[in-house]
């Protein structure tokens, strides 16, 4: 400790010591709304959050200690309530999983180890509710300052990071005419504006400043009826002690400590994170009265501490090996340079020298020195890419043919474009300065805007705010080309680039550790309990004042503060048109009259627009002389912010913190707007729920990998010579155009021809293409030689991992997976032999027979092994007939060196060796299901030889397809004898996942293309109507398969069809109000006037129709706790002012009303998804614990090849754990608890028996129930019926409703599916109106539903537009031939208390069995 008492009291104030314990946690990233947490209780969170919540109000009351026991938790239940849960016990036989602990049964189940399921009590989930949720409460714009509180408060946090404290004064007096004056988000705002202005006053020791400070402190806090806190005082008397000096600092401080006592902060002060160990001392001794006082300090330790999550780095930096160069792809710039020279920290120990002062252990240093390196790693990319251009324009000025060029090199034109951005944009800065200058009155237009976007502009350097424009816009229009770009779409995307940017840029400078130290938090609680005289404060209360990040409350981290879509396009917008305004480049052409060659300088981009489907939209094109440019010379900046790490990663804590040590990434890959999946996890991360989901993470990434030397020194002799060798394309592909036809000749043939043409070169482009990025690949791994490096990884909203470094690691193509092994060795022992066999075996394609013979498959070609591993490019070449020819190569050199080693056993072996499931996900399904011929079909029961679910659907197809042509079926018989196992295979896998019909059919028919190349279509046989029979079959035959699994999915798109149509209490309690609400105003109006109300009046109503939105998504808990929320909501349109045109973006929120199709078709893939995840996670874990390698892509397990059966083992129990547990029966319950008491609109045929009586109780005269009163009426009866008085049950029961009327003459079974539901379990085969209506749905391949790596440049995910799936011509013949469908049956809605559907009765399979069966995963 660097201070000890120095003086102790007799006496203690026994008073003081039985103070308050500050229990409420409130969260900012969840506001207004209040947690709580207690880990001794697990109680479901409900939280309720609205734009401006009187409940969430801070709490200025201590609550006495005896009170603290009765509190909500974080997770509490939605009414305290216990459902019963005998309606759902579908699955007899089974034992109970909801025991407590205690009890003697299934004591392991509540197991504190990660690796262990928790117990989970589904009456009790994590529930935040947001039915209420509406737009944020926004005041006129008035000097600039404008919109709602959320912009106002980013705007105040940039203006703060520049130091501008008097705009931000004007920023927090606004939002004071939005908050409560007693509401936390006020309090918040002025200790954030106090530490901003702290930090100037104390960095230009100005005593005028502080003078304004301590006014503000008076007059706009106190004298405005905000109370301040702890941080209020520690801040101002932080500031006090820096800037004056003797009698007056010691009477300011004084004052702030008497007055921080009289609210009972005193104590809270010194344990805040904002006085430094100097100041402690000083405070105690200014007020001995107050606090024990401390000696003064001895000097602090200055010796560089590695951060403790951090591993040592194993690098080999210097050593002096020669390797050889890659072979650059034939470019006209320097577009690998950027690359190298981000990468020169491993080539050029120059770069980053070792440095010889450090203090410590020599693994101390070590660490520190890998984190040093990584750092620098991380901040070297934009610059680097400067670099490049700045040295491509010098190399043309020095020979002298900077001006006398016809084109210019991408390089040295961006040189040029980075020079104009800048004084461009230093011009628009001095306007953005006069116009805050400017009084509102005298502003223009133009001045307001520049108001908005200018304090974002300030938060990056003028250089690098240049360099990130034009990296992005270079980025984006190489993927577009000609065709341009929507301005809507690129302005926000160049947004979101400078946002990343300026984040990056705050985390690594946000600590100002000049003013305020580097406080840890340990040492401060340590300190505190020896100072205070108020006795030690508690845990929870050290855990409020004291953040990971060490900032106290009432600051942004900048993690939280992603900026909206309508800012993003503003400041992506004023970057563009400077852009435009500067990028030229010569372009020469031939003049069109005299012939000769002209060059001129033309704009390299322009904004104009075009009409689509008759809307006036504005487009971004690029010049055709740069989009011809940039296929030859791709953009090769900012490659190096996703590299792999060469520090073990940090490992997760919470949703912000962890992965990379200074570039920002989340824990969970979001969709824009998907604020709900975040809160979510947040509030489960404050439970603790999410600890095992972080531990999985850290698992994987702190697996250290290596270079596969061996393979490597191949692929470079490989790429080098030039040829198309395995994956590599060749470097100068041999097109061979056709013959252009005659002038003469059919117009038609001479299209044909030019179709040809742009295909061939189409396909020649894409080569190269695919060349450059290999290209930066092998730079990449040739960086990385000598080096052990990590793959940080984070999930989806599913929980699905993935690694977050994008161009080269393990998900990778066959080409990386081949240059990888384990970064630690291990010796093969008695069965490691045999699996790296196996694994040689699986990698060429072999993998459907036994493990023996897949061993003796290897033995009998150990000749073309030894051949390929000595002699890969010289040789037979054996190895590039298999299916993944570089991991193929690996095993074989893998294996001969174990072979020729002295003793085999002790070879020891880097290779990853993979254990792939059965299409994993109908293997979750079966178990589910308990589907005893499905579960043979995917390897759960035991068995000689793996079965092979692709096989024996093919077969079923085949037969199904002979009857129908014996039957003279004209497609069947063209298709007899010609159905393969890779014609089915796509579908099949797929299927479970949510293909659609449509998407089936397309996957088919691109496989029957191949099958028959040569078939000639006609309309009424085609490629349509071959393709439509197959998929067909293919259904049938998984329907037939898996009956258990087909029933459960129908269940799952039954539950999140109610869902997505149903009412909250929250909603429906409002609606009641408000209808309350008019009717007594209406009575007293009448009262006071009794005027004769006209039909006008009597139509209108104050009842918000916004209430009765459906806003409830689909929302479940994993068996390792993570909560799952489904982001599928209809997103509104708003329109943005920008300063190149008016711009409409989606901008989505939380308020707006979910997406009915995308929930339901969703929920049963995502469910799904979201088990396999859980079950890679559970075998991480596991192995983690048993000290054995793991990696996995999805459903892929990679371990050494001696640990293959432990991990075997662990796969199959975890397995076997998760599915002895009522998987879907736990959430049925969970749905009942999440949904109680709420109502959802169901349908009935109108021409049914109940259907007519609703329609006759509606045409009655008397009836007043229609649209929300028909709703309020069937609550009222509710009510009523649950009431204790018999009077009123009665009157309950003689209440006509239309669901009244349902209970008395209809069941569940009489209500009408949605139409979504009629094909949605596996195997259903659609009618035609669904067929037609497919490209509405979710497909597989939707951006909302697939699982992506990162994009090679970052803007694809966001330039892709979804496009619609349309009919060819072949199609609409065959859809002509078609007779005409009888209409759909009309529907009624009514409205009924939510229920959920029985869950299906689960078949036979016994899951215990899947212990013996040796080809689960293999």
């Amino acid at each position: 400790m660097l201070v000890r008492a120095a003086r102790r009291k007799a006496q203690h104030n026994a008073f003081r010591q039985l103070g308050p314990l500050p229990e409420p946690l409130l969260l900012p990233w969840l506001c207004p709304a209040q947690l709580r947490h207690q880990s001794q209780t697990r109680r479901a969170a409900t939280i309720t959050t609205k734009a401006v919540n009187v409940e969430a109000r801070r709490d200025r009351n201590p609550t006495p200690l005896s009170s603290t026991g009765s509190r909500r938790s974080l997770a509490t239940a939605v009414a305290e309530q216990q459902p019963t849960f005998e309606e759902y016990i579908p699955f007899e036989g089974l034992n109970s999983v909801y025991t407590q602990p205690g009890s003697g049964y299934h004591d392991w189940y509540w197991s504190k180890s990660l690796s262990d399921l928790k117990g989970f009590d589904p009456s009790k989930p994590v529930i935040i509710n947001n039915s209420l949720v509406t737009e944020e409460p926004s005041i006129r714009a008035h000097d600039g300052v404008g919109g709602d509180a959320a912009g106002i408060r980013m705007t105040l946090e940039a203006c703060l990071r520049v130091g501008r404290v008097e705009r931000a004064s004007a920023l927090v007096k606004r939002l004071g005419k939005i908050y409560a004056h007693d509401s936390k988000e006020l309090l918040d705002v002025h200790n954030q504006y106090l530490r901003g202005a702290v930090t100037q006053i104390i960095r230009h020791r100005d005593e005028v400043a502080l003078k304004d400070a301590q006014k503000w402190f008076e007059v706009e806090m106190r004298g405005r009826d905000v109370e301040p806190d702890a941080t209020t005082y520690a801040l101002l008397i932080k500031a006090s002690l820096q800037t004056l000096q003797g009698p007056k600092a010691e009477r300011t401080v004084r004052r702030y400590i008497d007055l921080a006592s009289r609210s009972d902060h005193d104590n809270e002060v010194l344990n805040l994170p904002i006085l430094s160990d100097a100041e402690l001392f000083q405070v105690t001794r200014i007020c001995p009265t107050n606090y024990y006082q401390a000696d003064e300090l001895v000097e602090a330790s200055t010796h560089l501490s590695p951060d403790a999550s951090t591993a040592s780095s194993t690098s080999t930096f210097h050593n002096s090996e020669v390797i050889p160069q890659v072979r650059p792809t034939e470019q006209k710039g320097l577009g690998l340079t950027a690359l190298k020279k981000s990468l020169s920290i491993f080539s050029n120990p120059s770069t980053l020298p070792y440095p010889d002062d450090l203090q410590g252990t020599k693994e101390e240093n070590n660490r520190a020195f890998a984190q040093m390196r990584q750092r620098r790693l991380e901040q070297d990319a934009v610059d680097s890419a400067v670099e490049r251009w700045r040295e491509e324009s010098e190399n043309l000025r020095k020979i002298g043919m900077n001006s006398a060029l016809k084109t210019k090199p991408i390089g040295a034109l961006m040189w040029e474009w980075h020079g104009a951005i800048t004084s461009l944009l230093a011009e628009e800065m001095k306007l953005v300065d006069e116009a805050e200058a400017k009084d509102s009155k005298s502003k223009s237009q133009a001045d307001q805007e520049r108001c908005i976007y200018g304090p974002y502009l300030r938060l990056i350097p003028p250089e690098k705010l240049s360099a990130v424009t034009i990296l992005t816009m270079m980025a984006t229009i190489s993927t577009h080309g000609s065709s341009g770009m929507k301005l809507s779409n690129i302005v926000v995307y160049v947004g979101r680039s400078i946002q990343d940017e300026a984040l990056a840029e705050s985390i690594a400078n946000h600590n100002d550790n000049d003013i305020w130290g580097d406080i840890s938090a340990n040492d401060r609680k340590q300190k505190l309990a020896n100072l205070t005289k108020r006795g030690r404060l508690s845990d929870s209360f050290t855990k409020l004042v004291i953040g990971k990040d060490k900032q106290p409350l009432g600051t942004q981290t900048g993690r939280d503060r992603q900026w909206s879509l309508a800012l993003k396009a503003k400041v992506g917008a004023i970057m563009v048109s400077l852009l435009i305004k500067a990028a030229k480049l010569p372009v020469t052409r031939e003049h069109p009259e005299t012939g000769e060659m002209m060059t001129q300088t033309q704009p390299a981009f322009y904004h104009n627009y075009q009409y689509k489907l008759g809307k006036k939209i504005g487009m971004l094109m690029g010049n055709s002389a740069l989009i011809e440019q940039l296929k030859t010379e791709p953009v090769g900046g900012a490659l190096a912010k996703h590299l792999p790490m060469i520090a073990e990663p940090k490992k997760w804590s919470n949703f912000h913190e962890g992965g990379f040590l200074q570039f920002p990434v989340t824990a969970m890959r979001l969709k824009t707007g998907s604020y709900d999946q975040q809160h979510y996890v947040k509030a489960a991360t404050e439970k603790g729920d999410m600890d095992q989901v972080f531990a999985g993470l850290d698992v994987l990434a702190k697996r250290p990998w290596i270079i596969n030397r061996a393979v490597f020194d191949i692929m470079l002799e490989a790429w080098n010579s030039g040829q198309a060798i395995a994956s590599m394309p060749p470097e100068r592909p041999d097109v061979v155009y056709p013959p252009e036809p005659d002038e003469s000749v059919d117009t038609r043939l001479r299209q044909r021809w030019l179709r040809q043409i742009k295909q061939l070169e189409n396909e020649k482009n894409g080569l190269h293409s695919q060349r450059c990025f290999l290209n930066f690949q092998l730079e990449v791994a040739r960086a990385f030689l000598n080096e052990k490096f990590y793959f940080p990884h984070n999930v989806d909203f599913r929980g699905r991992a993935y690694p977050i470094p994008p161009y080269l690691n393990h998900m990778g193509a066959d080409n990386c997976r081949g240059l990888l092994m384990f970064g630690d060795g291990k010796e093969l022992g008695s069965v490691g032999m045999m699996w790296l066999k196996v694994h040689l075996a699986n990698v060429f394609g072999y993998d459907k027979a036994s493990l023996k013979q897949r061993e003796d498959f290897t033995m009998e070609h150990l000749q073309d092994v030894y051949d390929s591993a000595t002699k890969p490019l010289n040789g037979n070449r054996w190895w590039l007939e298999a299916e993944d020819p570089w991991q193929c190569l690996a095993a074989c050199i893998e294996l001969r060196s174990a072979l020729e080693s002295p003793d085999p056993t002790t070879f020891v072996s880097h290779l990853p060796i993979h254990q792939d499931g059965t299409c994993n996900g109908l293997q979750h399904y079966a178990a589910l299901g308990g589907d005893v011929w499905g579960a043979k079909q995917v390897n759960l029961e035991p068995s000689d030889k793996p079965a092979d679910i692709y096989t024996a659907v093919a077969e079923l197809v085949k037969e199904a397809i002979a009857s129908e042509a014996v039957k003279g079926n004209e497609a069947a018989k063209i298709l007899d004898g010609k159905i393969t196992r890779k014609v089915v295979k796509q579908t099949v896998m797929t299927n479970v996942y949510g293909v659609t019909w449509t998407g089936a059919r397309s996957q088919v028919r691109k496989q029957l293309v191949e099958l028959i190349p040569n078939f000639q279509d006609t309309p009424t046989m085609n490629y349509g109507v071959l393709s439509s029979l197959v998929v067909t079959k293919i259904f049938s035959s998984l329907s037939t398969m898996f009956r258990g699994a087909h029933d459960i999915q129908y269940w799952l798109g039954e539950c999140a069809n109610r869902i997505s149509q149903s009412l909250t209490v929250e909603q429906l309690d409002r609606l009641e109000t408000e209808a309350n609400d008019e009717a007594n105003d209406e009575a007293k109006d009448k009262a006071l006037t009794a005027p004769k109300p006209s039909k006008s009046a009597k139509s209108k109503s104050k009842v918000d129709t916004n209430h009765a939105r459906f806003m409830s998504t689909v929302v479940w808990t994993t068996p390792l706790l993570m909560p799952v929320v489904q982001p599928y909501r209809t997103n509104t349109a708003r329109s943005v002012l920008t300063n190149l045109q008016r711009v409409t973006i989606m901008e989505p929120g939380r308020a707006d009303p979910i997406s009915k199709r995308k929930q339901l078709q969703g929920f049963p893939p995502n469910f799904i998804h979201s088990l396999d995840a859980t079950h890679m996670l559970l075998s991480a874990l596991k192995c983690d614990e048993a000290g054995i390698a793991f990696a996995a892509v999805h459903d892929s397990f990679w371990t050494h090849a001696a640990d293959v059966p432990t991990m075997n083992g662990i796969l199959r129990d975890a397995f076997i754990r998760m599915h002895s547990d009522d998987i879907i029966g736990r959430l049925a319950a969970e749905f009942e608890t999440r949904h109680k008491g709420y109502m959802y609109s169901a349908s009935v045929l109108a021409d049914s028996a109940v259907g007519m009586k609703i329609s006759n109780l509606r045409r009655n005269r008397n009836y007043k129930g229609r649209g929300t009163p028909e709703l309020l009426m069937e609550r009222k009866r509710l009510k009523l019926l649950q009431s204790a008085d018999p009077k009123q049950q009665e009157e309950g029961r003689q209440m006509k409703t239309p669901a009244s009327i349902f209970e008395e003459a209809a069941s569940v079974q009489d209500l009408a599916p949605a139409d979504e539901l009629v094909e949605m379990g596996i195997g259903d085969i659609p009618k035609r109106k669904a067929k037609l209506k497919a490209d509405q749905m979710l497909e597989v391949g939707d951006e909302d539903n697939i699982e992506t790596n990162e994009p090679v440049f970052d803007g694809a995910d966001l330039m892709k537009e979804l496009a619609g799936i349309t009919l060819d011509a072949e199609d609409n013949r065959e859809i002509k031939q078609e007779p005409k469908r009888p209409r759909a049956k009309r529907k009624i809605n009514i409205w009924l208390p939510l229920t959920f559907p029985p869950v299906p009765k689960k078949g036979n399979f016994d899951i215990s069995v899947l212990k013996g069966s040796q080809y689960f995963f293999s």
